[in-house]
């Protein structure tokens, strides 16, 4: 690492697409806040359109519109704190200097606080100090103009415009993208959001993420990572060919004798085009399945030794008790995107399915490791 480089931040870049939104965003932000600001009061000798620190405030809500310093309370409740501490001070201690550096660490205070902090807001409560006769013969109008209307109008079309280009803002952080989507809370490896917060709290310091993106940055990366060390490898190479399936009319009894010979826990329920319609598991047994009048007297205790031995009291159709809703993966999907299926739903066998819908196979966890083990082996015999 060069000397240089150490005092270089350690950014991650963006496509010249961003670069280009962002950079169009702040304009069109600034250009309509003043336009808007000049239409509703008219312009006389000395009145500003715009103030300083609001170019600061439109980095952060057209470059970085997720940071949780760019969101709609931190901007305005921010800056309308910081211009009435900002006015406060100027109005009651004499010294300049004093003033100023009062203005903005009273203001730091309360934004962390009021959780609304914004780092140009900090420039406010020093504008409001020494910006002149322009701005302190104002006193405390200058919260209303510039400050809140500059703020206001500028967050109107920071909204509209981050929508437009595709932006979601104000910021909603959902805990997944949907094909990453991993049981709630939970993030991987048995980390949850709560324990990202408390990490982050114990870092004793502002950290502009919101850990639920946060969370999603470390699935993708997981994901990423997965997809890698599995070398492209999909569902249809790893899949099992060979499926015993059932139709939707089999009987349970039958159904339970298939799971007993084959040594399988799940049963993919066709149609007559082959088409998956359900899912047939031990547990569907277990939970749905009519046992007959002994059930509620014997309990599911019973009821798993009559799986193990005897199919004699059990009733009904596979219809009755399957699983219709079943979650199901194309040939040609990433075994990293099947894993974060599995994990989303909690299933442990996936069908798999061909373009037109009919079963291709079966993909269960034994494959995943199974496939994993391979690629990790063959790495380490690369590596050697």
């Amino acid at each position: 690492m060069s000397r240089l480089s150490r005092f270089l931040p350690n950014l991650v870049p963006v496509s010249h697409r961003e670069r280009l939104r962002a950079s169009l965003g702040a304009f069109l932000g600034l250009l309509a806040t003043a336009a808007l600001t000049r239409f509703a009061l008219g312009q006389g000798p000395g009145w500003p359109l715009l103030m300083a620190p609001i170019g600061a405030s439109a980095v952060l809500l057209f470059a970085v519109p997720a940071s949780p310093l760019a969101q709609p309370w931190s901007i305005l409740g921010g800056n309308c704190v910081a211009a009435i501490v900002g006015v406060t001070c100027a109005q009651w201690i004499g010294d300049a200097p004093l003033a100023a550096a009062l203005a903005v660490s009273i203001s730091i205070g309360l934004m962390l606080t009021l959780k609304c902090l914004h780092p140009p807001s900090g420039a406010v409560a020093l504008t409001a100090v020494i910006g002149g006769p322009a701005i302190t013969d104002l006193g405390y109008i200058f919260v209303a103009w510039p400050v809140a209307m500059n703020s206001l109008l500028l967050l109107v079309v920071a909204v509209a415009f981050n929508r437009m280009t595709g932006k979601d803002y104000p910021h909603r952080p959902a805990a997944t993208a949907p094909h990453l989507a991993i049981p709630p809370h939970q993030v991987s490896l048995g980390v949850t959001i709560d324990d990202l917060e408390k990490a982050i709290s114990e870092r004793d310091e502002v950290i502009g993420v919101d850990p639920i993106d946060l969370s999603d940055v470390l699935q993708r990366a997981e994901t990423l990572a997965f997809a890698r060390r599995s070398g492209g490898v999909t569902a249809g190479s790893v899949m099992t060919r060979a499926v015993t399936t059932i139709a939707p009319g089999t009987s349970l009894r039958v159904a339970l004798r298939l799971l007993r010979q084959k040594g399988i826990k799940a049963l993919p329920v066709i149609d007559d085009t082959k088409r998956v319609v359900g899912i047939l598991t031990q547990t569907d047994l277990l939970d749905k399945a009519d046992w007959g009048p002994a059930r509620a007297a014997s309990g599911s205790a019973w009821r798993l030794r009559a799986i193990a031995n005897s199919d004699r009291p059990l009733r009904g159709k596979a219809r009755d008790v399957m699983t219709p809703l079943v979650s199901t993966v194309s040939v040609v999907m990433p075994l990293a995107m099947v894993v974060q299926l599995m994990l989303r739903t909690g299933h442990h066998h996936l069908p798999v399915v061909e373009d037109s819908g009919a079963l291709a196979g079966m993909v269960t966890q034994t494959d995943v490791v199974t496939a994993l083990f391979h690629a990790n082996i063959e790495d380490l015999a690369q590596a050697g």
